[in-house]
Protein backbone atom coordinates (compact mmCIF):
# COMPACT_ATOMS: atom_id res chain seq x y z
CA UNK A 1 0.00 0.00 0.00
CA UNK A 2 1.30 3.12 -0.59
CA UNK A 3 1.64 6.42 1.56
CA UNK A 4 -1.27 8.14 -0.29
CA UNK A 5 -3.89 5.55 0.91
CA UNK A 6 -2.85 5.54 4.28
CA UNK A 7 -5.50 7.71 6.46
CA UNK A 8 -3.42 10.08 8.47
CA UNK A 9 -3.50 9.86 12.45
CA UNK A 10 -5.63 12.41 12.67
CA UNK A 11 -8.36 10.96 10.64
CA UNK A 12 -8.08 7.83 12.42
CA UNK A 13 -8.49 9.21 15.60
CA UNK A 14 -11.68 10.78 14.33
CA UNK A 15 -12.77 7.76 12.83
CA UNK A 16 -12.13 5.44 15.53
CA UNK A 17 -15.57 5.23 17.91
CA UNK A 18 -15.07 6.95 21.47
CA UNK A 19 -15.33 5.29 24.40
CA UNK A 20 -18.21 6.50 27.23
CA UNK A 21 -16.61 8.16 30.10
CA UNK A 22 -18.74 8.91 33.22
CA UNK A 23 -20.15 11.94 33.01
CA UNK A 24 -21.55 10.77 30.02
CA UNK A 25 -22.74 7.66 31.46
CA UNK A 26 -24.41 9.67 34.28
CA UNK A 27 -25.95 11.88 32.20
CA UNK A 28 -27.63 9.22 30.06
CA UNK A 29 -28.70 7.65 33.16
CA UNK A 30 -30.40 10.64 34.53
CA UNK A 31 -31.91 11.42 31.56
CA UNK A 32 -35.60 9.31 32.35
CA UNK A 33 -36.00 10.82 35.53
CA UNK A 34 -36.74 14.16 33.39
CA UNK A 35 -39.58 13.10 32.40
CA UNK A 36 -40.79 12.55 35.62
CA UNK A 37 -40.18 16.43 37.12
CA UNK A 38 -41.78 17.71 34.35
CA UNK A 39 -44.71 16.07 35.07
CA UNK A 40 -44.78 17.25 38.88
CA UNK A 41 -44.28 20.51 37.70
CA UNK A 42 -47.01 20.22 35.21
CA UNK A 43 -49.59 18.97 37.57
CA UNK A 44 -49.69 22.12 39.92
CA UNK A 45 -50.09 24.07 36.99
CA UNK A 46 -53.31 22.19 36.12
CA UNK A 47 -54.54 22.63 40.15
CA UNK A 48 -53.97 26.24 39.60
CA UNK A 49 -56.01 26.53 36.13
CA UNK A 50 -58.62 24.47 38.08
CA UNK A 51 -59.07 26.90 41.18
CA UNK A 52 -58.92 29.68 38.39
CA UNK A 53 -61.90 28.42 36.51
CA UNK A 54 -63.50 27.95 39.88
CA UNK A 55 -64.72 31.52 40.29
CA UNK A 56 -65.69 31.80 36.74
CA UNK A 57 -67.76 28.85 36.89
CA UNK A 58 -69.76 30.34 40.23
CA UNK A 59 -70.06 34.12 38.58
CA UNK A 60 -72.32 31.96 35.30
CA UNK A 61 -74.55 30.33 38.11
CA UNK A 62 -77.79 32.49 37.72
CA UNK A 63 -78.30 32.20 41.53
CA UNK A 64 -75.05 33.98 42.41
CA UNK A 65 -75.29 36.20 39.67
CA UNK A 66 -79.06 37.43 40.78
CA UNK A 67 -78.29 37.75 44.52
CA UNK A 68 -75.08 39.96 43.81
CA UNK A 69 -77.22 42.01 41.61
CA UNK A 70 -80.07 42.45 44.08
CA UNK A 71 -77.01 43.22 46.44
CA UNK A 72 -75.89 46.03 44.59
CA UNK A 73 -79.47 47.30 43.40
CA UNK A 74 -80.34 47.59 47.60
CA UNK A 75 -76.76 49.43 47.61
CA UNK A 76 -77.52 51.73 45.04
CA UNK A 77 -81.66 52.63 46.53
CA UNK A 78 -80.11 53.59 49.45
CA UNK A 79 -78.15 55.43 48.07
CA UNK A 80 -80.41 56.90 46.69
CA UNK A 81 -82.76 57.93 49.61
CA UNK A 82 -79.91 59.20 51.19
CA UNK A 83 -79.13 61.98 48.72
CA UNK A 84 -83.00 62.43 48.09
CA UNK A 85 -83.29 63.17 52.09
CA UNK A 86 -80.17 65.42 51.62
CA UNK A 87 -81.59 67.03 48.45
CA UNK A 88 -84.83 67.73 49.98
CA UNK A 89 -83.36 69.01 53.58
CA UNK A 90 -81.34 71.62 51.38
CA UNK A 91 -84.28 72.58 49.82
CA UNK A 92 -86.20 73.32 52.79
CA UNK A 93 -83.18 75.49 54.38
CA UNK A 94 -82.84 77.09 51.49
CA UNK A 95 -86.79 77.86 51.36
CA UNK A 96 -86.23 78.36 55.33
CA UNK A 97 -83.49 80.99 54.63
CA UNK A 98 -85.71 83.07 52.06
CA UNK A 99 -88.37 83.83 54.40
CA UNK A 100 -86.37 84.90 57.21
CA UNK A 101 -84.30 86.97 54.53
CA UNK A 102 -87.44 88.66 53.42
CA UNK A 103 -89.12 88.88 57.40
CA UNK A 104 -85.88 90.55 58.25
CA UNK A 105 -85.93 92.45 55.65
CA UNK A 106 -89.68 93.55 56.15
CA UNK A 107 -89.23 94.52 59.59
CA UNK A 108 -86.00 96.21 58.93
CA UNK A 109 -88.21 98.44 56.36
CA UNK A 110 -90.80 98.46 59.04
CA UNK A 111 -88.91 99.16 62.21
CA UNK A 112 -85.66 101.30 60.98
CA UNK A 113 -86.72 104.40 62.56
CA UNK A 114 -87.28 103.18 66.01
CA UNK A 115 -84.94 104.70 67.84
CA UNK A 116 -84.84 108.16 65.88
CA UNK A 117 -88.77 107.71 66.54
CA UNK A 118 -88.45 107.02 70.29
CA UNK A 119 -85.93 110.75 70.41
CA UNK A 120 -88.34 112.54 68.31
CA UNK A 121 -91.40 111.98 70.31
CA UNK A 122 -89.93 113.99 72.87
CA UNK A 123 -90.58 116.49 70.91
CA UNK A 124 -94.57 116.39 71.06
CA UNK A 125 -94.42 115.90 74.99
CA UNK A 126 -92.93 119.66 75.66
CA UNK A 127 -95.46 121.10 73.07
CA UNK A 128 -98.22 119.53 75.05
CA UNK A 129 -96.83 121.05 78.25
CA UNK A 130 -96.24 123.92 77.08
CA UNK A 131 -99.87 124.26 76.24
CA UNK A 132 -100.61 122.43 79.68
CA UNK A 133 -98.93 125.37 81.21
CA UNK A 134 -100.98 128.35 80.15
CA UNK A 135 -103.96 128.17 82.09
CA UNK A 136 -107.35 129.12 79.59
CA UNK A 137 -108.27 132.30 81.30
CA UNK A 138 -104.63 133.47 80.82
CA UNK A 139 -105.00 132.96 76.81
CA UNK A 140 -108.68 134.17 76.33
CA UNK A 141 -107.45 137.74 78.27
CA UNK A 142 -104.37 138.06 76.10
CA UNK A 143 -104.54 137.38 72.63
CA UNK A 144 -101.24 137.54 72.09
CA UNK A 145 -100.74 134.54 74.26
CA UNK A 146 -103.77 132.72 72.73
CA UNK A 147 -101.81 133.19 69.13
CA UNK A 148 -99.05 131.50 70.43
CA UNK A 149 -100.50 128.70 72.35
CA UNK A 150 -102.63 127.95 69.03
CA UNK A 151 -99.01 128.11 67.27
CA UNK A 152 -97.81 125.71 69.42
CA UNK A 153 -101.08 123.16 68.95
CA UNK A 154 -100.76 123.51 65.18
CA UNK A 155 -97.06 122.36 65.73
CA UNK A 156 -97.66 119.23 67.42
CA UNK A 157 -100.90 118.33 65.54
CA UNK A 158 -98.27 118.87 62.15
CA UNK A 159 -95.63 116.96 64.10
CA UNK A 160 -97.79 113.85 64.87
CA UNK A 161 -99.42 114.04 61.64
CA UNK A 162 -95.63 113.33 59.84
CA UNK A 163 -94.93 110.58 62.63
CA UNK A 164 -98.07 109.03 61.61
CA UNK A 165 -97.25 108.53 58.11
CA UNK A 166 -94.41 106.91 58.81
CA UNK A 167 -95.76 104.41 61.30
CA UNK A 168 -95.27 105.76 64.62
CA UNK A 169 -99.09 106.56 66.56
CA UNK A 170 -99.78 108.10 69.86
CA UNK A 171 -101.31 106.85 72.33
CA UNK A 172 -103.72 108.56 74.59
CA UNK A 173 -105.56 105.29 76.85
CA UNK A 174 -108.15 107.71 78.86
CA UNK A 175 -111.29 105.79 79.99
CA UNK A 176 -109.93 102.54 78.51
CA UNK A 177 -109.19 99.21 79.99
CA UNK A 178 -105.34 99.24 81.11
CA UNK A 179 -103.00 96.75 78.69
CA UNK A 180 -99.81 95.84 80.06
CA UNK A 181 -98.09 95.86 76.96
CA UNK A 182 -98.61 99.60 76.44
CA UNK A 183 -99.36 101.35 79.55
CA UNK A 184 -96.88 102.03 82.14
CA UNK A 185 -99.28 101.85 85.60
CA UNK A 186 -97.93 104.64 88.44
CA UNK A 187 -100.75 104.80 90.30
CA UNK A 188 -104.13 103.22 91.77
CA UNK A 189 -106.80 105.24 92.41
CA UNK A 190 -110.02 104.55 94.27
CA UNK A 191 -113.35 105.20 91.97
CA UNK A 192 -116.05 102.93 92.56
CA UNK A 193 -117.80 105.12 89.41
CA UNK A 194 -115.84 103.22 86.52
CA UNK A 195 -115.04 99.50 86.70
CA UNK A 196 -111.55 98.21 88.08
CA UNK A 197 -108.47 98.50 85.85
CA UNK A 198 -110.05 101.74 83.75
CA UNK A 199 -107.29 104.49 83.31
CA UNK A 200 -108.38 107.41 84.93
CA UNK A 201 -105.75 109.75 84.01
CA UNK A 202 -102.32 109.53 81.68
CA UNK A 203 -99.50 111.14 83.06
CA UNK A 204 -97.59 111.08 79.61
CA UNK A 205 -99.08 109.68 76.39
CA UNK A 206 -97.21 106.36 74.80
CA UNK A 207 -96.76 106.03 71.56
CA UNK A 208 -96.28 102.87 69.07
CA UNK A 209 -94.98 102.22 65.56
CA UNK A 210 -96.64 99.76 63.70
CA UNK A 211 -97.65 96.58 66.06
CA UNK A 212 -95.04 97.45 68.30
CA UNK A 213 -94.46 99.64 71.57
CA UNK A 214 -92.24 102.22 71.40
CA UNK A 215 -92.69 104.04 74.36
CA UNK A 216 -95.53 102.78 77.27
CA UNK A 217 -98.01 105.60 78.48
CA UNK A 218 -97.63 106.70 81.72
CA UNK A 219 -101.29 106.33 83.24
CA UNK A 220 -103.12 105.86 86.59
CA UNK A 221 -105.61 102.91 86.73
CA UNK A 222 -108.67 103.39 89.12
CA UNK A 223 -109.93 100.39 91.44
CA UNK A 224 -112.51 99.40 94.09
CA UNK A 225 -115.11 99.60 91.41
CA UNK A 226 -117.03 96.48 89.38
CA UNK A 227 -115.05 93.85 87.85
CA UNK A 228 -114.46 94.65 84.15
CA UNK A 229 -115.72 92.20 82.26
CA UNK A 230 -113.56 90.34 79.77
CA UNK A 231 -114.71 90.36 75.71
CA UNK A 232 -114.97 86.56 74.58
CA UNK A 233 -112.32 86.94 72.20
CA UNK A 234 -110.21 88.32 74.83
CA UNK A 235 -106.89 86.81 74.79
CA UNK A 236 -103.33 86.81 77.05
CA UNK A 237 -101.82 89.77 75.08
CA UNK A 238 -104.54 91.79 76.28
CA UNK A 239 -103.54 92.53 79.75
CA UNK A 240 -103.09 90.86 83.04
CA UNK A 241 -106.21 90.56 85.52
CA UNK A 242 -108.55 93.36 86.05
CA UNK A 243 -108.47 93.76 89.63
CA UNK A 244 -104.90 94.32 90.01
CA UNK A 245 -103.59 95.90 86.62
CA UNK A 246 -100.46 97.85 88.00
CA UNK A 247 -99.07 94.15 89.21
CA UNK A 248 -98.13 93.40 85.64
CA UNK A 249 -95.29 95.72 85.67
CA UNK A 250 -93.66 93.80 88.49
CA UNK A 251 -94.69 96.13 91.42
CA UNK A 252 -97.97 97.06 93.06
CA UNK A 253 -98.68 100.68 92.46
CA UNK A 254 -98.71 103.54 94.88
CA UNK A 255 -102.25 104.18 95.69
CA UNK A 256 -103.26 107.67 95.68
CA UNK A 257 -104.67 109.21 99.27
CA UNK A 258 -108.18 109.34 99.70
CA UNK A 259 -110.88 112.38 100.39
CA UNK A 260 -110.17 111.69 104.18
CA UNK A 261 -106.26 111.06 103.89
CA UNK A 262 -103.72 113.48 104.18
CA UNK A 263 -101.05 114.53 101.28
CA UNK A 264 -100.99 115.36 98.17
CA UNK A 265 -102.80 113.91 94.66
CA UNK A 266 -100.37 112.87 91.49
Amino acid sequence: MSDENKPSKPDAEAAAPRPRTADAAEAHSSSPPSADVAGATAAPADNDEAEADAPAAAADDPAIRVAALSSEVETLKGQIADLTGRLLRAHADLDNLRKRGERDKQETARYAISKFARDTVEVADNCQRAISAVPAEAAQANEQLKALLEGVSMTERAFLGVLERHGVKQVSPSNEPFNPHLHQAVMERNDPSVPAGTVVEVFQAGYVIEDRCLRPAVVVVATGGPKAARPANDSASNGAGAEKPAAANGAEAPKEPGPGESGGTA
